[in-house]
């Protein structure tokens, strides 16, 4: 397997139309490589700029697990952190878990601060929502959003060999007027359910307003958890 290694977008652009298979990290698909065997051609973004940023509003796809820190948003910082043990987190880049990973652990933090993705094609590079990234895995160069008042993140225990645990993130969002857009994913197993609506500092209406939607048929112990989530959220001056 020949390996390229871009440090610019116009090298990498070359790679995918030379059929170069991302690896990110491989901590996904070197198992199956093992089994299947290695492609000819492979690429890794580790090289390149625009795909190893960290800022208050970027987070490039090549960045490792552990590198995530309190640049980014409170959620996303912490749903980082809880993915895996710390040897996966020095390998495993928040692009394989976006897109290579069946349990996307920073797929709900993503969702709460409304993150735009940006991907490379054999065109040129291009902005897209992430459900297009989930349903068709491009090559994805990192994450845009505009930064939120406040977040949060909560991961519940899990049992090894066991269901996905639960995770809640939310988000505050400045919506102008005094008023503030609240965005709230939880995961419960593979689904993940998102909501989002306006409030000024009022929990119990945001809550009720949110339960009456898809979050009302969430098991009861999930929605203790986004409840306290929620009311912990509001509680934060936020300027």
């Amino acid at each position: 397997m020949l390996l390229r290694l871009p440090t610019s977008v116009s090298e990498a652009q070359e790679c995918l139309a030379e059929g170069a298979v991302p690896v990110g990290g491989a901590t996904l698909v070197w198992a199956g490589w093992l089994r299947d065997g290695f492609p000819a051609l492979a690429m890794s973004l580790r090289h390149l700029p625009e795909a190893n940023a960290v800022g208050a509003e970027t987070l490039g796809a090549a960045v490792v697990l552990g590198r995530v820190d309190d640049r980014v948003p409170e959620a996303l910082c912490r749903a980082a952190a809880a993915v895996g043990t710390g040897a996966v987190r020095r390998a495993a880049t928040v692009g394989g878990n976006l897109v290579g990973s069946s349990l996307r652990c920073l797929l709900p933090a993503a969702l709460v601060l409304n993150a735009r993705a940006v991907v490379l094609e054999p065109e040129g590079v291009r902005e897209t929502d992430l459900a297009e990234v989930l349903a068709k895995r491009p090559l994805l160069l990192g994450l845009r959003w505009t930064a939120p008042l406040a977040s949060c993140h909560h991961k519940a225990q899990g049992a090894a060999g066991g269901a996905p645990p639960l995770v809640v993130a939310a988000a505050l969002h400045p919506v102008g007027g005094g008023r503030r857009l609240l965005r709230v994913a939880v995961r419960d197993g593979y689904e993940v359910l998102t909501a989002a609506v306006e409030c000024r500092t009022d929990p119990p209406g945001s809550l009720a307003a949110l339960r009456s939607g898809e979050f009302g048929r969430l098991p009861s112990a999930a929605w203790d958890i986004v409840h306290d989530r929620v009311g912990e959220l509001f509680s934060r001056p936020v300027g």
